[in-house]
């Protein structure tokens, strides 16, 4: 099982990487940014909403019943959330922020529940650790900015350091 301070560590990484894949998107154009690519959600601007998706999701389950709780929008996968870059952008802002929040709030005792819902994906009832769904959460949008900076290198974007261990520490 994870730790809180480890759930936090994941959540400014996130916010973290981020600023910093959004800050290289930023050197594209809009059509650049949302030309298809041929990636699993087509192109950049997608892969980023498909990101802020599984967010809207995941920490919408987290936050139930708590003070934390928000209305997150709710589409089917594969949906862009946000069809404007800068509301996007300002969508991820808001989001990373609330997932801070939430880690700041998890502790042990969350960590080791159990978390009960209803999966779009597979059609069915899951149950799982509330510590393995959290570690899913950054698993997830590690895996998909790894696509983004496939396709940002792609147009001779670097984001720059992308490695857990080269954060800053006061982030």
């Amino acid at each position: 099982m994870i730790t809180p301070q480890y759930l936090r560590t994941l959540a400014a990484y996130n916010r973290w990487m981020n600023e910093k894949l959004y800050a290289a998107c930023d050197r594209l154009t809009d059509e650049e940014r949302k030309a298809d690519r041929g990636a699993f959600f087509r192109s950049i601007h997608s892969t980023l909403n498909h990101i802020l998706w599984g967010d809207c999701v995941w920490l919408g389950r987290f936050t139930k019943g708590t003070p934390l709780a928000k209305d997150y929008p709710k589409a089917p996968i594969g949906t862009d959330l946000h069809e404007d870059w800068h509301a996007l952008r300002q969508a991820r802002i808001g989001m990373d922020a609330d997932i801070l929040a939430w880690a700041a709030m998890a502790d042990e005792m969350w960590l080791a529940s159990e978390i009960t819902w209803y999966s779009g994906i597979t059609k069915s009832d899951r149950r799982r650790p509330a510590w393995l769904l959290a570690t899913h959460l950054f698993n997830h949008q590690t895996h998909h900015r790894g696509q983004v900076t496939t396709l940002l290198s792609q147009h001779g974007v670097d984001p720059g350091d992308t490695d857990l261990m080269l954060m800053p520490l006061e982030v």
